[in-house]
């Protein structure tokens, strides 16, 4: 199987999809703005530190599902979608992964987002899968922990390990497009990487490794 994969955030979007969801959240009043604002910007410091918690933030991230009704909380996803995602997508972006279904790729999302999040954006990009974080429902209750291995940093491989596995499949060439220091992993794991719109350690590294540096913005 020839895989093409891309992260979500700051890669196939110009902004990170769950730190957008919770300004969201905050901006239609379903939470706490002032307990909200300091969390979804200090556990985003951490992740572009590169030392988040995962398992901490998703526990932050799967409150507002704690808290609320799943049909209310999935029609402000669909708002939000609508509002805030859909207007921001990337034509070089979605081109890219067109060319990529058309010369015969499997065309993936792997990203530390929760799968909550990536689902609908995963349709409006029209990829064939997505992997994500994906939260613990028992008896129909979120409890706020992870199923599986977060797919961040060393876990996006893990992941996609699984994911083939499941398939009964091998990867016969890997590209995977990053934005993130934090997935250096999965960069050097992939036949070929390609580095977009990079962070400044990525950027260092991608210029020692030889990665080409793309954009996918305008």
């Amino acid at each position: 199987m020839q895989l093409a994969i891309f992260d979500l955030d700051h890669t196939l979007l110009p902004f990170d999809s769950d730190k957008g969801w919770n300004q969201f959240l905050i901006d239609v009043g379903a939470v706490d703005e002032a307990y909200y604002h300091e969390n979804n910007e200090r556990f985003y410091q951490d992740y572009l530190d590169a030392c988040l918690d995962i398992r901490a933030y998703q526990r932050f991230a799967c409150e507002v599902l704690q808290n609320y009704p799943i049909d209310q909380v999935t029609s402000w996803r669909h708002q939000y979608v609508q509002e805030i995602v859909r207007p921001q997508l990337q034509i070089k972006a979605l081109d890219c992964i067109q060319a990529y279904k058309i010369e015969g790729f499997h065309t993936l999302i792997i990203s530390a987002t929760n799968t909550f999040i990536i689902e609908p954006i995963a349709r409006l990009h029209d990829v064939d899968g997505y992997l994500g974080c994906e939260f613990e429902i028992v008896k129909g209750q979120y409890t706020g922990e992870l199923t599986g291995i977060p797919t961040y940093k060393e876990g996006k491989i893990i992941a996609l390990d699984a994911w083939l596995e499941s398939q009964n499949a091998s990867a016969s060439t890997i590209h995977f497009y990053s934005d993130s220091i934090n997935d250096q992993p999965l960069l050097e794991r992939a036949d070929q990487a390609f580095v977009v719109d990079p962070d400044p350690a990525l950027a260092h590294l991608a210029n020692d490794r030889g990665w080409p540096v793309i954009q996918f913005s305008d």
